[in-house]
């Protein structure tokens, strides 16, 4: 975070902190943090995370996200009921130490463009609110601890930002890539570890219990129950928090080392000028992340030269690589497009028995999610997938047609690309950002 010189102001130190939780994080604080505490160490801060107006500010964020229910099978709605009465309840039971994190429920999910299955923790809703409120407690403590190289779960910093800056190392000349892949990173954080890097910011010691009660959370999965010995559950308000926390030191390592790495969560790459260099990085990083008791994965972690012929890496969902007269581009990577298809496929069957309205009611909402993200991309690859919308959807209409028995030819001209853009259908070419939209896809 950028100081002015002198002494700051109140309102300049406000202004640049203003995403930190008011009910917690008051001037006073806020001046402390941008001073740094005697030691670099924050002491007495449980009563911030039992104080009722946190703990209100942090369920009024669990019910904007509509979460799944816990093991207890209470809702978002069922909590939201009774949260006058709730919310007391926990602030008495954390007050008292008395409070205990309840399990976590194990669920997996596709992998996204894999056949692996991503393993999800999902907290009770009492338990989300709580871990919400410890959230706004470290998380400015934290984050002014935080490397600008990472750009993950971040406030103010999103996967937008780190596609530019890859896009910039590129352009600079730095086509030498560290395609690195942790295995397992969420699940096998070591808790005795973790902690002990938490320590260096925080002196709390029931702060500290808190955080350890939650790693040590049961999982019920399925009709097994047990305790994890490492990791921090995909899916917990705190993980990504903590997450972030742990990889902080290889981003200082590979900072001061003079290595150009962007890191979004546990997904990073690192960019150089040259082979040799390249080479010096991976074995660093590997040195760190044996230390740091995690794995690189084998098969997933490589080198790649974007000066050999069909070199490219994959990051944040778009793949990189050299474009038409050797200049370098980015598009959506394979998985992407394969899972968006997909999706569309499912929105418009063929005999949907659904009004061509409704059906672009649906579709809409995907659409602009989607061109939201893959702004970044081609506006060639966008105008494909807008005809490729359309022509689903010519399908759709053209079943209900004996005559026609396609959404090809005599379809395209009787409901043309102006028909769908009169009816309100989303168009992903409009999404795609003008000073990127000329550069060519591949081919």
């Amino acid at each position: 975070m950028a100081v002015s010189h002198g002494t700051p102001q109140v309102g300049e130190v406000r202004a640049r902190w203003a995403w930190a939780e008011a009910t917690v994080w008051t001037d006073r604080m806020l001046m402390a943090l941008e001073a740094g505490v005697r030691g670099g160490v924050w002491a007495r801060l449980y009563d911030k995370v039992w104080a009722l107006p946190n703990l209100q500010s942090a369920w009024r964020k669990v019910r904007r996200k509509h979460g799944k229910p816990g093991v207890d099978h209470v809702t978002v709605a069922q909590f939201g009921a009774q949260a006058d009465a709730e919310l007391p309840r926990l602030q008495a039971a954390l007050r008292a130490h008395t409070y205990q994190p309840q399990l976590v429920k194990r669920v997996y999910i596709p992998k996204p463009g894999r056949r692996e299955l991503r393993p999800l923790g999902i907290p009770t809703v009492r338990d989300r609110v709580v871990q919400g409120a410890l959230r706004h407690v470290l998380e400015p403590i934290l984050e002014r601890a935080f490397a600008p190289q990472s750009y993950g779960f971040r406030p103010g910093r999103d996967a937008h930002q780190a596609l530019a800056r890859v896009d910039e190392l590129l352009q600079a000349g730095y086509v030498h890539v560290v395609d690195a892949d942790l295995k397992g990173y969420f699940d096998s954080i070591p808790h005795d570890r973790l902690l002990a890097v938490l320590r260096r910011y925080v002196a709390d010691g029931s702060v500290l219990a808190l955080v350890a009660a939650y790693l040590q959370q049961g999982i019920l999965d399925g009709l097994r129950e047990w305790t994890p010995t490492e990791g921090t559950p995909q899916g917990a308000v705190l993980s990504p928090l903590l997450a972030n926390l742990y990889l902080n030191d290889l981003d200082h390592t590979m900072q001061q080392a003079g290595y150009q790495m962007v890191r979004y969560a546990d997904d990073f790459i690192i960019l150089c000028r040259t082979r040799e260099e390249a080479a010096q990085a991976l074995a660093r990083v590997q040195a760190w992340v044996t230390a740091a008791g995690l794995t690189l994965h084998p098969e997933k972690t490589r080198l790649v030269h974007l000066d050999e012929e069909r070199a490219g890496f994959d990051f944040l969902g778009y793949h990189h690589a050299r474009i038409k007269h050797g200049r370098l581009g980015r598009w959506p990577r394979e998985q992407s497009l394969d899972r968006f298809r997909r999706r569309l496929r499912e929105l418009t069957p063929r005999l949907s028995g659904q009004s061509l309205a409704e059906q672009i009611r649906r579709l809409n909402p995907v659409l602009r999610g989607w061109g939201r993200y893959f702004r970044l991309s081609p506006v060639a690859t966008l105008r494909v997938l807008d005809g490729y919308v359309r022509h689903r959807l010519r399908r759709m209409l053209a079943a209900r047609l004996r005559r026609l028995r396609s959404g090809y030819g005599r379809a395209h001209y009787r409901w043309p690309t102006a028909f769908f853009t009169a009816q309100g259908l989303f168009c992903l070419a409009t999404a795609a950002v003008p000073s990127l939209s000329r550069q060519s896809p591949p081919g």
